[in-house]
């Protein structure tokens, strides 16, 4: 692999943005790397290294996000993983505008030929047919209905939706079929959905989690620099509770030494925003993601980071990230075990366990145009 200059190695065109570089996936010929030669135009040529820029400087906009048509055929993606509760679920964009550093689904932009930092967050895939798809495929003669998890791996609720309405239609469809859906998000917006998802709760058809990593806007801003700030997710766990909707709290991902002291202090202001159950995932940093954790953590938090990835390490079998099956969501060794101990503690003391299932018996594919009515 040939290794060129990284494009975005200008720090101010990721102003707002969560990974701090961009460089290249795992499957490309050439690796761009983040140089900063000291060379620039205008007031900045001849700065002094380490001076800092200034606001007066000739910034360069900042990365603005792209939106790419996705031309997928189906739309239920289906695993068989033996550590996970679902069997399927659905994205309707590909990428993410939240930018949260730690995402899992960062490598997975390696296979569209692009970075897993920056274009990640910046270069979006959307599926506008998802509807179209979703219906036909729940159509299908020997469908059998089983929950559908929604945001397990890009949210569904990521500013784009505001305006596209994905997932909105993804949910009309799931309404008019009575099928089962569990949602995971990390934005408030999901609260513009609550006219579908409520009369769902209802028949005992539809559960949102939101995940809720900290109380501390700063360090939220820092990680998740585009969703919700957490008195919003936790308003609107409060809003969907009062509404009927099952909804639950996901501390994940638990960072050792960055935010697992808030554990019991997260689950506390969940629970009495109505919260009925929780669950936690330890730090996951498969391929591409260490590296950018690395980079984040030495530019956000230089005083925390040796003592951070020291822990996963711990946790992780020596190291950075450990994929085996049942392992991977909670990580091993005395470290992994005393944090589970605190969130059993946490959640019996709070009583958030409620383990209520999904409905699966009120599947019904509606009539469609042109089908054959029944005579009797």
């Amino acid at each position: 692999m040939t290794t060129v200059l990284n494009k975005t190695a200008d720090p101010r065109l990721l102003r707002g943005r969560g990974a701090v570089s961009n460089a290249s996936g795992r499957y490309e010929r050439y690796a761009r790397v983040l140089v900063d030669d000291g060379w620039s135009t205008g007031q900045n040529a001849g700065r002094a290294a380490g001076e800092e820029w200034d606001e007066g400087d000739n910034a360069p906009a900042p990365l603005k996000t792209e939106i790419t048509i996705d031309s997928t055929r189906t739309i239920i993606t289906r695993n068989q993983s033996p550590d996970i509760s679902f069997d399927r679920s659905i994205n309707p964009y590909r990428g993410c505008e939240h930018g949260c550093i730690y995402c899992f689904a960062r490598p997975t932009h390696a296979y569209l030929g692009m970075s897993p930092g920056a274009d990640f967050e910046s270069k979006l895939f959307v599926k506008p047919n998802a509807a179209e798809l979703l219906a036909k495929e729940l159509s299908a003669p020997g469908y059998v209905p089983k929950t559908i998890a929604i945001g397990t791996n890009t949210d569904p609720y990521q500013p784009i939706e505001r305006k596209l309405k994905i997932m909105r239609s993804i949910l009309e469809v799931l309404r008019e079929f009575r099928h089962p859906v569990g949602i995971v998000t990390k934005s408030a917006l999901v609260l513009r959905d609550i006219d579908i998802l409520g009369p769902m709760a209802e028949m005992g058809l539809a559960r949102v989690a939101l995940s809720v990593t900290t109380l501390d806007r700063k360090l939220a801003r820092a990680m998740e620099p585009r969703a919700s700030t957490p008195p919003r997710r936790l308003e609107a766990v409060r809003i969907l509770s009062e509404a009927g909707i099952p909804t639950a709290v996901m501390f994940a991902p638990i960072i050792p030494a960055l935010n697992d002291g808030e554990m019991e202090s997260v689950l506390a202001a969940a629970k009495q925003a109505g919260a009925r159950s929780a669950g936690y995932v330890l730090l996951r940093l498969p391929l591409e993601i260490k590296d950018l954790f690395r980079e984040w953590l030495e530019a956000n938090r230089p005083d925390a980071a040796k003592h951070v990835m020291s822990l996963i390490r711990q946790m992780r079998n020596g190291k950075d990230y450990d994929a085996q099956w049942h392992t991977r969501q909670r990580g091993s060794g005395p470290y992994a075990q005393m944090l589970a101990r605190r969130f059993r503690m946490a959640i019996d003391r709070l009583d958030l366990k409620d383990g209520t299932s999904l409905r699966n018996d009120l599947f019904k594919p509606p009539p469609r145009p042109g089908d054959q009515l029944a005579l009797f």
